[in-house]
């Protein structure tokens, strides 16, 4: 079969052959019709992320969407570059049985490549990790990217009153604000922790109940000085910094919670029930963010993208 090879970390996968994979006992095989390239993908591949170096050449790729043998469409993980085995980005993968989430018939395979994890992340770091409620005010950094288009949308759906967002690029603020962020607030690279909390506070109009941010850093520390008494900061990333400058006077005065979410700490049924709902939305076209498709025989170029989600169709 035709698949995007990994020979060495810190390259780009380029397409080879590689024998169709051979299920295990408890293992089935699915011909993949789309898988997305995500930071994960990257991180792993790049042998410095915490799960060590992966073995090569392999086949990278977290997550996909694919069809069984009876033809039911399905989403399902791998462990491409976190343990030995090949991933996604390939004509076929074997995956355990267990892991699979059925999919509406008439969802679209690439929208929910491009959704996934992320649309998961986004879901329950809001409602489970964050417990949003009806009517809240939410805060979502980061808005530009999937996890951040996703938050905007799946927070306006469980209820949100209102929901304020920030992005760095005008392209990344064009799609929070398509996403339906009420205001988009730009992230600029000489911000310090004043201007960008006045800036931020000025959107909000008023105080936040909860903030989704997958960025930590400055942005964190000035969105942490939005929120009302015991309001809650979310942090599901570090994109702007692996350090915040977070003081203890606006913790205390706020009696306010800084929790940090992974998706790893979630059982196989909290995924495949957040997943499901993710596809129940996207079926209904209540859920969508930006995406590219190529074809496998681009991955080395669609690799390289980091400004869009890409999904690989083989």
């Amino acid at each position: 079969m035709r698949a995007a090879l990994l020979r060495a970390c810190g390259t780009a996968p380029v397409v080879g052959d590689r024998p169709v994979p051979v299920p295990a006992e408890d293992e089935i095989l699915v011909r993949v019709t789309a898988a997305s390239i995500t930071p994960l993908d990257r991180l792993c591949a790049s042998g410095t992320s915490y799960f060590g170096v992966p073995a090569t050449p392999y086949v990278p790729g977290v997550q996909g969407v694919g069809l069984r043998d009876d033809g039911t469409a399905v989403w399902f993980p791998t462990g491409a570059g976190m343990r030995p085995g090949d991933g996604s980005l390939a004509e076929y993968a074997a995956v355990r049985a267990a892991d699979t989430v059925a999919l509406p018939d008439d969802v679209d395979h690439r929208l929910i490549a491009a959704l996934g994890l992320s649309a998961v992340a986004a879901h329950l770091a809001l409602t489970w990790r964050g417990e949003l409620r009806p009517g809240e005010h939410v805060l979502v950094l980061g808005a530009g990217g999937v996890v951040g288009q996703s938050a905007i949308r799946l927070a306006l759906l469980a209820g949100a009153g209102r929901v304020v967002a920030a992005a760095r690029s005008g392209a990344a603020r064009q799609r929070a604000a398509r996403a339906g962020a009420a205001v988009v607030v730009p992230l600029h690279d000489g911000d310090d922790v004043a201007r960008l909390t006045a800036r931020l506070r000025a959107a909000a109009d008023g105080p936040v109940d909860l903030v989704l941010d997958p960025l930590f850093g400055i942005p964190a520390a000035a969105a942490l000085r939005t929120l009302r008494p015991g309001g809650r900061l979310v942090n599901l990333g570090s994109a702007a910094g692996e350090t915040a400058p977070l003081d203890s006077a606006t913790l205390r005065a706020g009696s306010l919670r800084v929790l940090g979410y992974t998706n790893n700490e979630l059982t196989p049924a909290q995924r495949a029930a957040a997943l499901t709902l993710v596809a129940e939305h996207a079926a209904a076209g209540r859920l969508a963010v930006d995406h590219e498709t190529v074809r496998l025989s681009d991955v080395t170029t669609a690799w390289r993208r980091t400004d869009s989600r890409m999904v690989v169709i083989p």
